[in-house]
């Protein structure tokens, strides 16, 4: 069995590699290149590719398809960048990760924090000796309410750990749990568009979400209403928020994910002409703070990324099932 990685980082992922790769028997070969056209031809002799968030549409399936791919690992909660439905086609078994909630958990209530206290244009006047309080009030978390859609394993320990704060908490999921309603109140999506403080987005994107928080969402919200987006860009339509931070009707927005992300995050890009007006218009707004796409980014959970990989890698190879497994 062998597992060829795609855009491999040799300062965090490799040696984590290594280690599992003796522990489990299983070799592996790696580039710091995504998987293109023309970077298909390096996997060849590979079981399985593994690779963080990128274009994996049926073309590029089917080109790994040619030279006997049998399995796709990702590096990645998410898999919406997978054409599942052509990996289904040629029996391609299809994996995504696991790792500890709290990360991005707690990289959400920090960005909270840091909307609510103004933390980055106080930073920034600080940085040129201004000192003054005039602009610098915010608001204090334990006097608001807090909106959590999606209550899956990152939005349940976000809730949980938010109830330390004191806040009112509501929450949005088809699928209610148990462990959410200690410390939140399910209401309905409308109710939490126009109850809460803070939204903060916990959930996949799937095509039923997508833009989840579109122009007729903004509306619904209450004026001042401050934005969270750690889970997909696709959930947000960019242009809608754009309108709603101009108007005043949202407050502020911290976002580690955009649209169309693709090529951009996770790449050294110093010195080059970006093309991606979505992203210089919202770096633009002093209430707006941008993340790199790095709430996830922690030793622990890169650790367990790279383990999810080859545990599914050898139950894929052993004809068993993996909870790593992902289908339509």
């Amino acid at each position: 069995m062998k597992i060829f990685f795609y855009a491999m980082r040799e300062y965090d992922e490799i040696p984590f590699a290594e280690e599992f790769a003796k522990e489990m028997g299983i070799s592996f070969g790696w580039t710091a290149q995504y998987p293109t056209k023309d970077t298909v031809a390096l996997a060849a002799g590979a079981d399985a590719i593994s690779t963080t968030p990128c274009d994996l549409s049926a073309p590029m399936i089917d080109a790994f398809h040619e030279i006997g791919v049998k399995y796709i690992l990702c590096r990645s909660i998410g898999y919406d960048h997978v054409d599942m439905v052509r990996a289904g086609e040629y029996g391609m078994r299809v994996a995504n990760v696991s790792y500890p909630p709290s990360g991005v958990a707690n990289y959400a209530i920090m960005l909270m924090l840091m909307l609510q206290r103004k933390i980055v244009p106080i930073l920034k006047r600080a940085e040129l000796q201004d000192y003054s309080l005039k602009g610098k009030i915010g608001d204090d978390l334990s006097f608001g309410t807090v909106g959590v859609i999606g209550t899956g394993r990152i939005g349940t320990t976000v809730i949980e750990h938010l109830s330390g704060f004191g806040c009112r908490i509501v929450c949005y999921d088809p699928y209610e749990n148990d462990t959410a309603k200690k410390y939140a109140r399910y209401v309905s999506l409308e109710e939490l568009l126009e109850s809460a403080d803070v939204i903060t987005l916990h959930t996949n994107a799937t095509e039923e979400n997508y833009h989840l928080l579109d122009a007729a969402a903004f509306a619904r919200m209450k004026p001042g209403v401050q934005i969270v987006n750690t889970a997909r860009g696709k959930l947000i339509d960019t242009d809608a928020l754009v309108e709603a931070l101009e108007s005043g009707k949202v407050g502020g927005a911290a976002l580690d994910v955009l649209e169309r992300e693709d090529g951009l995050y996770y790449y050294n890009r110093i010195g080059d002409i970006i093309a991606n007006r979505d992203m210089a218009l919202l770096r633009s707004f002093p209430n707006v703070i941008l993340c790199p796409h790095t709430a996830f980014y922690t030793k622990q959970a890169v650790g367990n990324m790279v383990r999810s990989n080859f545990d599914a890698a050898a139950a894929f190879a052993k004809g068993e099932s993996t909870p790593h497994e992902v289908r339509l």
